[in-house]
């Protein structure tokens, strides 16, 4: 009998739970068959490899050695197995941009300066709430590129096999209906809402935890938050029911108005990212990196609100 990666994720099932009844329930098999197949991989291995009584089963010398090989083998393996799907779904050249994004500002715009720059080259979109979902999709290779957010300083996903470029950094800036009250204020402190509803996008991360710490702070809890898609936000704000949380680059809009909130308690950081060893990073990670922070640097100019206020508080704005 030929020695199998089956085999040996049979004896590390073996020794990770330190027994044969316990390894069978984790493998799916009946415990005589276990019993039967370690025998076979003893056999073809030249000596037993774990010694078993009333208390369970616990690796030999040669079992150690072939435990020791395992967990280097199988890992390999597997990672070999994740980068050829990666490969293949990339498809082995960039003529195409399949972005990904979390319906942030940008991801519109950076479709428009590729499709000027690239005619020929076709270019996808596929948009989640979920980063988490995302991420995935570029280590898996079904996604080139991707826009996200994340809440102040918290690591993007996948950090450690994915690179992560910071685009730019805004301040939270809050939506009000051009009727309210406090709409001709230049900016807000957050206890002058405190009495309000709120609005926001769904998303995952940090983000909620950070707004609700930053209410703390600032003396108060949020009467109640509504999570809504981007429409419904705005018209929530519209009609008044609610006060609405929004990037500082959300553009101008009928019915109401962005305002700053004074310090800056909350950050949102717009971030592009893809796989390094990808053929999109090889052939495209620079051109597209341009692309996206010219298309930041437009979301920031469309804005005039926003752009006034960075010029007085240079902390913020486009990546340096």
């Amino acid at each position: 009998m030929e020695l199998e990666l089956r085999h040996l994720r049979t004896v590390r099932a073996i020794a990770d739970t330190g027994s044969l009844t316990k390894a069978a329930a984790t493998l799916g098999l009946a415990q005589p068959a276990l019993s039967a197949q370690l025998r076979r991989i003893e056999k073809a291995l030249g000596g037993p490899l774990f010694e078993r009584d009333h208390t369970g089963a616990r690796p030999t010398l040669l079992g150690e050695l072939v435990l020791e090989r395992a967990r280097v083998v199988l890992p390999a393996v597997s990672e070999l197995q994740q980068e050829a799907v990666r490969f293949a779904n990339a498809c082995g050249t960039m003529e195409r941009f399949r972005l990904g994004g979390t319906h942030g500002p940008l991801l519109g715009g950076l479709v428009d300066r590729l499709v000027t720059a690239h005619p020929t080259a076709p270019v996808s979109t596929y948009t989640s709430w979920s980063v988490g979902e995302i991420s995935t999709q570029l280590v898996d290779g079904r996604l080139d590129f991707a826009l996200i957010g994340t809440c102040g300083d918290s690591p993007p996903p996948a950090g450690e096999r994915l690179t992560w470029q910071v685009i730019g950094v805004d301040p939270v800036f809050v939506m009000l209906p051009d009727t309210h009250p406090l709409a001709a204020v230049r900016e807000l402190d957050l206890a002058d809402l405190a009495d309000e509803c709120w609005a926001d996008v769904p998303g995952e991360g940090c983000f909620a935890d950070c707004f609700i710490g930053a209410c703390a702070r600032a003396g108060f809890s949020p009467a109640s938050v509504y999570e809504a898609d981007t429409a419904s936000v705005v018209h929530l704000v519209q009609v008044g029911r609610a006060v609405g949380l929004c990037r500082a680059t959300f553009p101008p809009t009928p019915g109401l108005v962005t305002r700053p909130l004074a310090g800056s308690p909350l950050s949102w950081r717009h971030l592009l990212g893809w796989h390094p060893r990808s053929a999109a990073a090889v052939s495209a990670a620079g051109t597209v990196s341009g692309h996206a922070l010219a298309a930041y640097a437009d979301a920031v100019e469309r804005s005039r609100n926003y752009a006034d206020w960075l010029a007085v508080n240079p902390g913020f704005g486009p990546a340096r």
